[in-house]
């Protein structure tokens, strides 16, 4: 009896074997580069490309499987610099970067190819680290980068959602939004202006860096942390259940905070540091 039962298994073992064998070469070759990937040979690939832009100029990102840094000064020249790596040429090409740019738009987003099922569930992934010399007077969109993501000064709104990673903005100006945020935030304003702050789902410690003289109306609701203050004239009224009530100077640009699990710091705002000229 035992042996019969043994004799099963090995037929069955043998028949899933067949279905492997019977699957695509590709797929086959996709699990091997798995088990043999050397860090040593991984493959790198460099984009760059340089557009003149509108002051004003919307720039949006997207899917990006890295870190992304943000360097601004008085130009109206856009220089990208996507760094790409992956461990095999074929991993490399299972992911695109679309960089498209016009006067009054740049987008840069990343993409997955549809590729085979053993290139989904096992294969390995390419990563991009992205660094940009924009305008300042810009308005900035980034949504969904799987890393740490620093901006310099912004002369415009800024709408920064689904990041798995450090966020740092120094100096926007006008409406700011932070939605989605799996790590600290340090998001500094020169100005606090109409549509105001927004900051939501965060998990991390936020450090909100304000002008002299802001004048501004804090709501927090839902918390797991607390709102601090390390600026004058500025009163803090702690309620229940994770809710703050806060007024900055003589209130009235509004400031919202909801999800947060952290601290959430007010402190005065940094003087920027001229940047240095140079190229990529």
């Amino acid at each position: 009896m035992k042996r019969i039962v043994i004799l099963i298994v090995l037929v069955g073992l043998a028949g899933i074997a067949g279905v492997v064998v019977r699957s695509s070469s590709g797929s086959v070759a996709e699990l091997r580069e798995l088990v043999s990937h050397d860090n040593a040979n991984d493959v790198h690939q460099e984009m760059r490309q340089s557009f003149e832009l509108t002051p004003g100029a919307r720039v949006d990102l997207g899917g990006i499987n890295g870190a992304v840094k943000i360097e601004t000064s008085d130009t109206r020249t856009a220089e990208v610099l996507i760094e790409r790596t992956a461990s095999t040429q074929e991993a490399l090409d299972r992911r695109k970067i679309y960089i498209e740019g016009s006067a009054d738009k740049l987008s840069i987003r990343g993409e997955e190819v549809e590729h085979s099922f053993f290139a989904k569930m096992f294969g390995s992934k390419a990563s991009e680290n992205v660094t940009l010399k924009l305008p300042r007077q810009i308005a900035l969109s980034a949504k969904g980068v799987n890393g740490s993501f620093v901006a310099g000064e912004i002369e415009g709104p800024v709408e920064v959602g689904g990041i798995n990673g450090k966020v740092n903005i120094a100096n926007a100006t006008g409406s700011a939004s932070f939605k989605g945020i799996n790590g600290n935030i340090v998001a500094g304003m020169k100005s606090v202006e109409q549509g105001g702050i927004t900051l939501s789902g965060i998990n991390g410690n936020i450090e909100l860096q304000l002008p002299d003289g802001v004048n501004a109306d804090f709501d927090a609701h839902g918390m797991n942390g607390r709102v601090v203050a390390e600026i004058p004239n500025v009163s803090i009224d702690k309620g229940r259940h994770g809710n703050y009530s806060v007024r900055i100077g003589n209130g009235g640009t509004e400031i919202t905070a909801r999800g947060i699990n952290g601290n959430i710091r007010l402190t005065r705002a940094l003087t920027p540091t001229p940047p240095q000229a140079g190229q990529f």
